[in-house]
């Protein structure tokens, strides 16, 4: 039985750097889930039969499966197993077969599961690490990375034009009976895959004692029993399910990782690992329970897959992402490829087979040879695989990185204004009357691929990006000593404030 769904009021669709995400019940409902999924069940079908995209996926996947499917899976958040199961009656009332996950799977995850399907893509509905009153919705096309811009908008279109008889369900125990829907545990497949990219002898060999912090979200089903399955101590805390994440965003930061190192300082922990609500964002606390930036982590993964690992290969970082991947690059003489903010940019050169590494400074990290998609659980274990080969704390290894390839001392202040106009007025006076000095030092060359980007010949540099969402100035900063990063921060300041008072 199919029923038909009637839908009085239909909010705007739009997709971000990382899918749509919106306030439950206001813009983010049922009704606006089931619209989305059946705009994704036209695009899947229509691309299958008719799209040049069709022959993409034959060709990357080796055949084309006999039936249309994709996989569905969701996080920790309020009613995300609801939204999750919607979607997937949706599908099944679309004759588009779904794999569904099990139990709250992280975004990595679900994303290793569409490669190892060979399906046509997957949904995951997560606002990652966003406040709890938000949810989400992610496309991954059969790749198993953030759908292009192409994509999205053509979603948003579909989704526009839908009318309310056009959106139909299928309860999902019968789509379960008419074989329609699958259940997995996407849980086993992962790990293993997970395992070959890992030196698990030097992993087992390791006797530090680890702190976890799953911050209520779906890493809570993965690094604690992975790694106590090698043999570590392992002191983990925010295991459960809370919808409200302890009254903040899971966001794995210095300040909500506050309870990691309180834990570590008792008990005597040698690192501490956490990852935010789906599990695609990393955050590291080494010995003493000492905050170590993504930026710097981003830094040194890539310095131990290089120097310990024996990798070779590009590295992709983003525009507003530290210079200090490239410095360890280039000392090891690969070369560094810079692209716009937003994953997706970077899955698409590691599509390629031709890049070791990818990263960007909001603590997203994947590897050649593993998803084209971000993995907070894979960063997590290759900064526990670089301490447990070097057997020094993070900060140590650090020091004699930044003695060899240069100091990077980097931050990010965000900057809320009152009106959008402010943000346009900014924007229009940095491209048309760009500050030629900064912190008493020339502007050597502007870039302006993604957002406003000053750089020094000195190697310091500060970049302007405003939000896509809220009327906010993001302030980038790097510099080679923390006294000429006070510098760059006062003169950004004042930037903004003379342009928009």
């Amino acid at each position: 039985m199919i029923f038909s769904i009637v839908v009085p009021d239909m909010a705007d669709i739009k997709f971000g750097t990382s899918g749509w995400r919106a306030r439950i019940s206001e813009e983010f409902t049922f009704e606006s889930v089931r619209r989305l999924t059946a705009a994704v069940a036209q695009h899947v079908k229509s691309n299958l039969e008719f799209g040049m995209r069709s022959a993409e996926y034959k060709a990357f996947c080796g055949k084309a499966n006999p039936h249309p499917a994709v996989v569905v899976a969701y996080d920790t958040r309020f009613l995300s197993p609801e939204f999750a199961h919607q979607a997937t009656e949706v599908f099944a009332a679309q004759d588009v077969q779904v794999i569904l996950a099990a139990e709250d799977t992280p975004t990595p995850v679900a994303a290793y599961a569409v490669l190892n399907h060979k399906a046509l893509g997957g949904v995951v509905i997560t606002a990652s690490h966003n406040p709890a009153s938000d949810n989400g919705y992610k496309w991954m096309p059969y790749w198993g990375g953030a759908a292009p811009v192409a994509v999205t908008d053509e979603l948003e279109n579909r989704a526009g034009l839908l009318s309310p008889s056009a959106v139909h369900t299928m309860p999902l125990a019968q789509a379960i009976e008419n074989r329609i829907v699958a259940i997995e545990d996407f849980k086993p497949a992962y790990l293993k895959h997970l395992a070959s990219l890992l030196d698990l002898n030097v992993l087992k060999n390791s006797r530090m004692k680890i702190g976890v912090d799953c911050l209520y979200g779906t890493a809570r089903h993965y690094l604690r029993p992975f790694l106590e399955k090698l043999g570590f101590e392992v002191h983990a805390i925010h295991e459960e399910r809370d919808v409200l994440f302890g009254g903040r965003p899971p966001e794995p930061t210095e300040s909500s990782m506050a309870e990691l190192k309180a834990l570590m300082s008792r008990r005597g922990l040698s690192i501490g690992l956490a990852c935010d609500g789906d599990a695609d964002r990393f955050g590291i606390l080494d010995a003493q329970g000492v905050w170590i930036s993504a930026n710097d982590i981003l830094g040194l993964v890539l310095y131990h897959l290089i120097k310990n690992r024996g990798r070779k290969g590009k590295v992709a970082r983003s525009v507003m992402s530290s210079h200090f991947m490239d410095a360890v690059a280039k000392s090891f003489q690969l070369e560094t490829r810079e692209t716009p903010v937003g994953f997706k940019h970077i899955g698409e050169l590691l599509r390629t087979g031709a890049y070791l590494m990818g990263g960007e400074e909001s603590a997203g990290l994947s590897i050649g040879g593993h998803i084209p998609e971000k993995d907070g659980i894979l960063a997590c274990l290759l900064v526990l695989e670089l301490a447990a080969t070097e057997k020094k704390p993070l900060v140590k290894i650090r020091e004699e990185l930044f003695r060899q390839v240069g100091a990077f001392y980097n931050q990010r202040h965000n900057f809320h204004l009152k009106h959008p106009e402010q943000v346009i007025k900014l924007q229009h006076a940095l491209e048309t009357r760009p500050p030629l000095e900064l912190a008493g030092s020339s502007v050597w060359r502007i870039n302006q691929d993604d957002g406003f980007k000053f750089l020094m010949k000195d190697g310091s540099w500060l970049g302007f990006r405003s939000s896509g969402t809220e009327p906010m100035i993001r302030l980038y900063l790097e510099a080679s000593s923390p006294e000429k990063l006070s510098r760059l921060l006062q003169a950004g300041k004042k930037v903004i404030a003379q342009i928009t008072q």
